[in-house]
């Protein structure tokens, strides 16, 4: 796909951000995402992929919008309470820049339909709130040597992985198994799950064109109580079970 003359108009402001240009916005037209679950992360994740000319976003999301969804999933409306989340988030994209293919996906990442939803994408976005899900996600990203964002938060802080499949460290080096006692429900503020998304978002555009170093081998932990940004240097864990390397450094990082 290249860029026509409403491309052109449209993104015209970014393509004059320095590294990107029309190369880089032509790499963003061509590139389908993944992004699991449209909640309070994935949400604001997906539109800013939106926004920012994704080609094809693909959205996995099951079950019903429930009132409790409200403060913080962006791309859900009032009067879609009790209905599927993954349609609503693709029906509002279309609604914001019909020039981006969607694909709702009407359920969670799971072993049975993970290993096509990646195969039909070219970079993996994880927002989901539980470990199983965003690590099966790693694991098969590392597999089909598709790139890989993993966005998190947990009540006031959040955190953000990107991960070049086979040279990066991945998400199972630092958390192998989902860490006991983990569960679904914790504290949001919708604001803070919007602003990991778009640190995610950037790592993500990096990732793909290159206009700037993406933070790999790096965690980046963001404190919103705190107001500051810590990049914490990770080694891949020769012991890993999605991407075992012959180093001999083992990380030792908690992380929600």
């Amino acid at each position: 796909m290249h860029l026509d003359p409403t491309d052109q108009s449209i993104y015209s402001w970014q393509l004059d951000v320095p590294g990107l240009g029309a190369s880089g916005q032509q790499i963003l037209r061509n590139t389908t995402a993944l992004v699991s679950r449209v909640g309070g992360l994935g949400g604001p994740l997906a539109q800013s992929l939106a926004a920012a000319g994704f080609g094809k976003i693909i959205l996995a999301h099951g079950g019903p919008l429930r009132p409790d969804d409200l403060n913080r999933q962006i791309l859900m409306t009032h009067e879609g309470l009790g209905k599927n989340r993954a349609k609503q988030a693709a029906a509002t994209i279309e609604r914001f820049t019909p020039r981006v293919e969607t694909m709702a996906v009407e359920s969670n990442i799971n072993e049975t339909n993970v290993e096509s939803l990646v195969k039909q994408a070219d970079i993996v976005f994880s927002c989901a709130p539980l470990f199983d899900e965003r690590l099966l996600m790693n694991r098969e990203a590392i597999h089909q040597n598709k790139l890989f964002v993993d966005s998190a938060m947990f009540n006031l802080e959040g955190q953000v992985l990107a991960v070049r499949p086979n040279q990066s460290t991945c998400l199972a080096c630092i958390t192998p198994t989902p860490p006991a006692g983990w569960k679904r429900r914790f504290p949001v503020i919708g604001a803070v799950s919007a602003l990991i998304a778009q640190l995610g978002v950037l790592e993500g555009i990096k990732l793909l064109t290159g206009m700037a170093p993406a933070n790999t081998d790096t965690l980046l932990h963001f404190s919103t109580q705190q107001s500051t940004l810590r990049k914490i240097k990770l080694t891949r864990n020769p012991e890993c079970p999605h991407c075992g390397t012959h180093t001999h450094e083992q990380n030792t990082v908690t992380i929600p």
